[in-house]
C-alpha cells in the first residue's frame, strides 16, 4: 500500500525531508519500494522530483536529506505499486496546468473498474503512464475545467463541491475501491479518506489521518518531531505559525485525527477551513 503525506502552513517553512523513516517504508522494513516522489509549491508552480526505485536506494533521495527546500505547501507519496508498470510516468504524484496553475495529485489505493472508459470516459486530459491513479487525476481535471474556464479563481465552494463529487465518485468506482487522495491547485489542499489496508492486512478506515498544530517563536514547547520530515522556521516577534498535516499514518505520538471514511478536508495556510461527510 503506497504512504501519503502534505503539509500546509501559514508561514513557509524550512522542510528537510531526510527521508530516514520513509526510505524504510520505501524498501527497508515497508513493502514502498516502487518509487516516490516529493512536490513543493512556490506561488502558482512546483518543484516535483521523483523517480521509479525505491527510496532507500535513491541518489537524488540522497540529495534531498542534504539540502533545505522552502515552501508552505508540499504533497509526497511513496508507492507500492498494484498497477502499472514501474516507470517514471507511473510515479507520483502527478501534475497538470489548468487556470494557470499547476495542479498535483496523488493517491493511495486500487479502484477497479475506473479504467472502463465507457463507463469514466476521458476528455481533454490523458494519462501519461498506466495507472488507475493517473486515469482518477485526469476524471478531476475535466471536472475542473468548467470551474476554471472564467478569468477569475473560483471560489472554494465550487472547487470543494468538484472535489467532494469527484470523491464520492471513486468510493463508487467498485466495493472493493481504496480512494485515499490528496490534491492542491497551488491555494488549497485537498485530502479525501476513504480505506487503507491496516497493519493487521484487513482493509477499512482510516484511510488517512490530520494534524493540526500552532506555535510562537520561544514561547511554546517543542513539538513532536515527524517522522522523515523536519520542519523550521523564521518568524518575526508576534508571529504565530500555523501547520496543517496529513499522511497515511501518524508520524508522531501527538493526536492525530482520523478522517471519516467519505469524508474530504480542506487546510489553506495552516488550518482545516473545511470538511464535507459523506450522505
Amino acid at each position: 500500500m503506497c504512504e501519503l503525506f502534505a503539509m500546509s502552513s501559514k508561514l513557509e517553512a524550512t522542510i528537510n525531508f531526510s527521508l530516514e523513516e520513509f526510505s524504510r517504508h520505501g524498501g527497508h522494513t515497508g513493502p514502498h519500494k516502487d518509487g516516490w516522489g516529493i512536490a513543493f509549491y512556490e506561488y502558482n508552480d512546483a518543484l516535483i522530483m521523483r523517480a521509479p526505485e525505491p527510496a532507500c536506494e535513491s541518489q537524488l533521495v540522497r540529495f534531498i536529506e542534504t539540502n533545505a527546500f522552502h515552501s508552505s505547501l508540499v504533497l509526497s507519496h511513496i508507492r507500492k505499486a498494484t498497477q502499472g508498470d514501474i516507470c517514471l510516468p507511473n510515479t507520483h504524484p502527478f501534475r497538470r496546468e489548468l487556470g494557470g496553475r499547476l495542479h498535483i495529485f496523488a493517491h493511495n489505493g486500487e479502484l477497479p473498474g475506473i479504467m472502463n472508459g465507457q463507463r469514466y470516459p476521458l476528455g481533454h486530459y490523458r494519462p501519461i503512464g498506466t495507472t488507475d491513479s493517473e486515469v482518477a487525476f485526469c476524471l478531476l481535471m475535466e471536472q475542473m475545467r468548467e470551474v476554471w474556464r472564467d478569468q477569475e479563481e473560483p471560489p472554494l465552494e465550487r472547487r470543494l463541491d468538484v472535489v467532494s463529487q469527484f470523491a464520492k465518485q471513486l468510493d463508487e468506482t467498485s466495493s472493493a475501491a481504496q480512494a485515499n487522495f490528496i490534491y492542491s491547485d497551488g491555494e488549497y489542499l485537498f485530502a479525501h479518506g476513504h480505506v487503507r489496508r491496516q497493519d493487521d492486512d484487513v482493509i477499512r478506515a482510516p484511510g488517512l489521518y490530520t494534524l493540526c498544530r500552532s506555535c510562537h517563536p520561544n514561547r511554546d514547547r517543542r513539538p513532536s518531531p515527524i517522522q522523515g520530515v523536519k520542519l523550521s522556521t523564521e518568524m518575526q516577534e508576534g508571529e504565530r505559525q500555523h501547520v496543517a498535516l496529513t499522511a497515511s499514518v501518524p508520524l508522531t505520538d501527538e493526536n492525530w485525527e482520523p478522517l471519516v471514511k467519505g469524508e474530504v478536508v480542506v487546510m489553506q495556510q495552516g488550518k482545516i477551513v473545511q470538511r464535507v461527510y459523506p450522505q
